[in-house]
C-alpha cells in the first residue's frame, strides 16, 4: 500500500539526483533537458503537496508546530518557484542560469531537510495509515491529471492567508 509520504521521498530523491546530473554534463542540450524535467517537477511537486498533504497536517499535525511547519514551507515553495523563474530567465548554461538554479538548488535542499525533519514525522505521528494511503492515492491521481504540469497554475502564495483559508 502506497503512503504519501513514501512518495514525497521519492520526490524529493528524484530532485537530488536531477541537481546531480545538472552537475554532470556541460552540454547545454542536456542541461537544459535536465533543467527543464526538474523544474517542471519541482513546481508540480509543491502544488500537489499544497493541495494533498499541508491541508491535513495542519489538522492533524501538533497544534502550533503544524501551522508553522506550513508557513514554512509555503515560504520554501516560494522561494523554489521564484528562483526556478530567474534561471529561466536567463540562457542555459549562462553564469546568471547557473545563479538561479543553484538559488533553486540550496532553497530545495533546505526545504527538503526541514520536511524530513519537521512536517513529515509530524504527519506520521498524527495521521492514520488509512490516510496516508488515501492520500498517496490523491497524490498519484493529481500527478495523472497534470502531466508535465498541464492545467496548474504555478504561482506564489501568501504563507499566512494560506493556513488562515484552511482553518
Amino acid at each position: 500500500m502506497d503512503d504519501i509520504t513514501a512518495l514525497i521521498l521519492d520526490d524529493h530523491h528524484a530532485f537530488r539526483r536531477g541537481f546531480a546530473r545538472l552537475d554532470d554534463t556541460t552540454d547545454r542540450r542536456e542541461l537544459a533537458a535536465v533543467w527543464s524535467q526538474l523544474a517542471t517537477h519541482l513546481e508540480i511537486h509543491a502544488e500537489a503537496e499544497e493541495e494533498i498533504l499541508y491541508p491535513h497536517l495542519l489538522r492533524r499535525g501538533e497544534p502550533g508546530a503544524a501551522e508553522e511547519e506550513t508557513e514554512d514551507a509555503i515560504r520554501d515553495h516560494n522561494n523554489i518557484r521564484d528562483a526556478v523563474v530567474e534561471a529561466n530567465r536567463h540562457p542555459v548554461g549562462s553564469d546568471e542560469w547557473w545563479a538561479g538554479v543553484w538559488k533553486a538548488r540550496t532553497e530545495n535542499s533546505e526545504h527538503l531537510a526541514e520536511e524530513e525533519d519537521q512536517a513529515l514525522p509530524d504527519f506520521r505521528k498524527h495521521a492514520s495509515v488509512d490516510l496516508r494511503a488515501e492520500l498517496a492515492r490523491k497524490w498519484l491521481v493529481f500527478y495523472g491529471e497534470h502531466p508535465c504540469g498541464k492545467g496548474l497554475k504555478i504561482r506564489d502564495k501568501d504563507p499566512e492567508k494560506y493556513v488562515e483559508t484552511l482553518r
